[in-house]
């Protein structure tokens, strides 16, 4: 199915404003981790507190979040109803998982498990023993390797990247995605940090689904750019460039469209816990269909007319 027949946009005639608006915004995005001190990080790399109770029956993961919005230990007040909340193996069995807090009081874990059994006094068990799942903290060690596994991850996807496109294509092409794919990275993890989103490991699974995305339509770019060049060697390299995008554009809007759809709707009824997830997925979806056009099939042009000079 075509949406778009026979589609005639001069998307390289705007390279020059697309490729000022993504600098303002990748600007604003650093200049937001700088003044943070870098991404705000969630419990899985900075460490923090774990408890997981058995309730007596099912408990709606709400109602349980919904309690722990102001609890007052040791004179202190906390809200915790932002973070994660879920079940733990059955309906009847909720985790709570709560960040690292500096002079945080003592038997930290156990009195947030004393919070939860007096919230539900006729669904909690005869004893604590029984209440009481899991206790504990996540240390800050685990923390810094989940870290460095992290970005690892990241890197490495990004060299075999650049491998398999200069391989299939040439090393133009393959600078050109890489630099559309860190693009989407910064431009996704600067509106996190303007936005004091937290990231976690399902954050990071974002980000390599969303590495995943883009390089998949500026693949398809990619491949009907290297088709053109053999059938119009008489025209310009930017407007083979430019036809490339038009051929390719009725399949790349269902592709973005269908899946904006699907992580839209995550967004909006996936609940507290999936919400950063979908969010970082659809900022990705726009970013990573807008980089294919303006950041890879625009640097391919630059590194082309500087080679042939």
């Amino acid at each position: 199915m075509r949406i778009l027949k026979n589609s005639n946009f001069d998307f390289m005639s705007k390279k020059i404003f697309a490729l000022g608006l993504s600098g303002l915004i990748v600007f604003a995005g650093i200049f937001s981790l700088l003044i943070n001190g870098g991404p705000k990080l969630s419990i899985d790399f900075k460490g923090g507190t774990l408890v997981a109770v058995q309730y007596n029956n099912e408990i709606k993961v709400e109602d349980v979040r919904s309690k722990m919005s102001n609890i007052n230990i040791d004179g202190q007040q906390f809200d915790f109803s932002k973070e994660e909340v879920k079940h733990f193996g059955s309906k009847s069995a909720v985790s709570i998982r709560v960040p690292h807090i500096d002079n945080s009081p003592s038997n930290f874990a156990q009195k947030i498990a004393d919070h939860l059994f007096q919230s539900f006094p006729n669904e909690v068990p005869d004893s604590m023993t029984e209440f009481v799942l899991s206790k504990g903290k996540i240390s800050p060690k685990i923390g810094s390797e989940l870290s460095g596994k992290a970005v690892m991850a990241i890197f490495s996807a990004l060299t075999l990247i650049l491998l398999y496109i200069s391989v299939r294509f040439e090393f133009k092409f393959a600078l050109g995605a890489i630099a559309a794919l860190a693009h989407d990275i910064l431009i996704t993890l600067g509106i996190f940090s303007l936005l004091s989103y937290e990231i976690s490991l399902p954050i990071i699974a974002a980000f390599l689904t969303i590495v995943g995305y883009s390089l998949n339509d500026t693949i398809v770019i990619f491949d009907r750019i290297r088709e053109n060049l053999k059938s119009s060697r008489n025209q310009a390299y930017s407007v083979i460039v430019n036809n490339s995008i038009n051929e390719s554009l009725s399949r790349t809007v269902i592709t973005s469209l269908t899946t904006f759809v699907v992580v839209f709707i995550l967004w909006v009824f996936g609940g507290e816990v999936i919400h950063n997830f979908a969010f970082a997925m659809i900022v990705g979806v726009i970013v990573g269909t807008y980089s294919s056009i303006y950041i890879a099939s625009t640097l391919v042009i630059y590194l082309h007319e500087k080679s042939i000079k």
